[in-house]
């Protein structure tokens, strides 16, 4: 006989062991067993570390933060252009003004920046008591790294624990918590980002950098060793360090000729091709970046092989393929998980983006021609001119063209 839990489940299946249910302190060790590429502090450190990724994905927090919002009163027909626009809602102001210390731009770009990061972003809600039931009055932004889901075997998630800077863990309710979410193929709970995929080669992007520092801090030449016939004494030592580290050491001294005095040898040690890759391993870091995140080097600032028409090209296809997507995860929370909030509003209202997708004149030039050209041949082809715009996509258009009288059939004199 089946237990009688099991007719009270809320998911067809279970996504947690009952051992690992409970939240924090599962997620706590599923971070340190799964090595430095889960842990979400770690990928949002790599943002001020490499200047590619920090390029990247500021590009894309500022272009989905850019993108202005409205608020539509469904239509009957469900088409867009039947929509009514919106300009006063509770929820509308809360999106435009998340709280006194965030407009919405800054709250898109932190929260953009998170989930380029993590692959995920959290919104915590705030709900004044005196007013329970008129819906959320303030939205923050909340780390990543500092919030836990609270699962369960067969309630699948009972809420979440954000953890304090100090430690503290307050207990949040599943409605105080949106999440935007990079689906993970491995976690039904957290998200998984392209930084994820690149915690190597950021790792290597990195040390190539600081191979280049240290190699000119330290002087490229002379390169090789000083070689003592003898054991020194710590106090010629130090004084034979600091003399040759004063004149030798730093790119102002680069090539500086080497004097030695007493019973010392110079051993010449020349940098090969190996010492001067790290050229090749930054170039190949940036590309391997940019493969990640589905970025053309364009719209990083980077236009010495690219004309203006691919320019334009590369424009509309970064608006299409990063800007939409990144703003359909923002639009899919506020209608499914925000708007609902607020009374009356589920089945009534919904937030729409303005579209990112740049003008092109030369397509639309091309678009109106070919219409037009349609709409000529079937008016030509006997077809009514109104089914005639239809079918070509236009608005509906009445001929000029003067109509033939009737023809009067011919009269007959009746004799009387």
């Amino acid at each position: 006989m089946k237990p009688l839990s099991s007719l009270f489940n809320k998911v067809p299946t279970p996504y947690v062991s009952r051992s690992e249910s409970g939240g924090r302190s599962a997620w706590s060790r599923m971070w340190s067993s799964a090595g430095q590429q889960a842990d979400p502090k770690r990928m949002m450190e790599t943002m001020g570390l490499v200047s590619t990724l920090y390029s990247i994905v500021n590009t894309n927090a500022n272009s989905v933060a850019s993108v202005d919002w409205k608020l539509y009163r469904k239509s009957a027909s469900g088409k867009k252009e039947d929509r009514r626009e919106v300009t006063a809602h509770p929820a509308l102001v809360v999106w435009n003004k998340p709280n006194r210390f965030f407009t919405r731009t800054e709250f898109v770009e932190t929260e953009q920046q998170h989930v380029d990061l993590t692959g995920e972003g959290w919104w915590v809600l705030y709900t004044d008591p005196r007013a329970p039931g008129l819906g959320p009055t303030e939205i923050w932004p909340v780390r990543p790294d500092r919030i836990f889901p609270v699962k369960h075997p067969t309630e699948f998630l009972l809420g979440y624990i954000y953890v304090g800077p100090d430690g503290e863990e307050v207990p949040l309710d599943a409605e105080q918590v949106i999440q935007l979410r990079m689906p993970n193929p491995m976690d039904m709970y957290r998200g998984m980002g392209p930084v994820q995929s690149l915690m190597s080669t950021l790792h290597g992007y990195r040390a190539a950098l600081d191979y280049n520092r240290n190699f000119f801090n330290n002087g490229a030449e002379p390169g090789g060793i000083v070689h003592f016939s003898r054991e020194l004494e710590d106090d010629e030592w130090n004084r034979h360090r600091r003399r040759w580290n004063s004149q030798h050491q730093g790119v102002a001294a680069a090539h500086r000729v080497a004097i030695l005095e007493g019973d010392v040898e110079w051993i010449d040690r020349k940098y090969t091709n190996r010492d001067m890759e790290f050229t090749g391993l930054v170039n190949m870091s940036r590309d391997l970046i940019r493969e990640a995140f589905g970025i053309h080097k364009f719209i990083l600032g980077q236009s010495d092989d690219v004309n203006l028409a691919q320019a334009l090209a590369a424009d509309t296809v970064y608006a299409k393929r990063q800007q939409i997507p990144r703003l359909e995860r923002f639009k899919s929370a506020l209608n499914n998980d925000f708007l609902p909030l607020f009374p009356g509003s589920t089945n009534l209202y919904e937030f729409d983006y303005c579209d990112p997708t740049p003008e092109n004149e030369e397509e639309e030039n091309k678009e109106r021609e070919s219409k037009a050209k349609t709409y000529k041949d079937l008016v030509d082809a006997g077809v009514h001119p109104e089914d005639a715009a239809m079918v070509a996509g236009l608005p509906p258009m009445r001929s000029t063209r003067p109509t033939s009288a009737p023809a009067v059939p011919n009269e007959t004199t009746v004799g009387v």
